[in-house]
């Protein structure tokens, strides 16, 4: 279930779905899903579905990452990246394909240790990780190009914001009880926010974890 052609029809059900961006389907083909799940899971890893990873978190279903991938880029090149959430670092090693440089922020060591792992076994070296509280990003180097937060505020924080460059793009679960994908554009100090469609991600939760 880990073959190619599984991996094709993963591919295939996302262009049927909407996704165009070339560069984002193509690192979607190349990134072995599987090795970020428990091996437990891996004959489902490319199934379009969520699946758990442990401290109650989820790797999201491949739609939902092609889709908010596609929707960041906006066709841009892009520079720094800051990613919210790392979680298993299968989002992340998307980002890292697309773009120059991420800088990603989980507050669960676990999870980001493993993720770690995995990515350097796949050879993806443009990632450079910082466990905290993503609430409040990673000021030291911003301003960022763009922003992708993977775990649902009930509102966009206010520090995350301030650290999106003029121009840059911010694409990010918002909500409690009913959640929206939002893109978030910034123009001088406007910003500028369309409600893309409904999703269901984890809460964005204060504080670090490290066990």
């Amino acid at each position: 279930m880990t073959s190619q052609r599984t991996r094709e029809r993963l591919l295939e059900r996302l262009f049927e779905e909407g996704i165009r961006d070339l560069k984002v389907l193509e690192a979607i083909r190349r990134t072995p899903r599987h090795l970020f799940v428990d091996e437990a899971l891996a004959h489902r890893a490319y199934e379009d579905t969520a699946l758990p990873i442990g401290h109650n978190q989820t790797l999201s279903q491949p739609y939902i990452v092609a889709r908010m991938t596609e929707l960041l880029l906006g066709g841009r090149e892009l520079d720094k990246v800051l990613e919210v959430g790392t979680g298993s670092g299968y989002q992340t090693a998307i980002l890292a394909q697309v773009v120059e440089r991420v800088f990603s922020v989980e507050r669960i060591l676990p999870l980001q240790e493993r993720a770690k792992a995995v990515l350097r076994d796949i050879d993806i070296r443009n990632v450079v990780f910082r466990h905290a509280d993503g609430n409040w990003g990673w000021p030291q180097y911003g301003p960022y190009d763009a922003i992708l937060v993977t775990a649902a505020p009930a509102e966009v924080p206010a520090e995350l914001l301030t650290q999106l460059a003029d121009g840059g793009r911010m694409v990010i679960p918002v909500g409690e009880h009913e959640q929206f994908l939002t893109l978030v554009i910034r123009e001088g100090d406007q910003f500028i926010r369309h409600q893309v469609e409904p999703v269901r991600f984890v809460p964005l939760l204060s504080g670090v974890m490290n066990s």
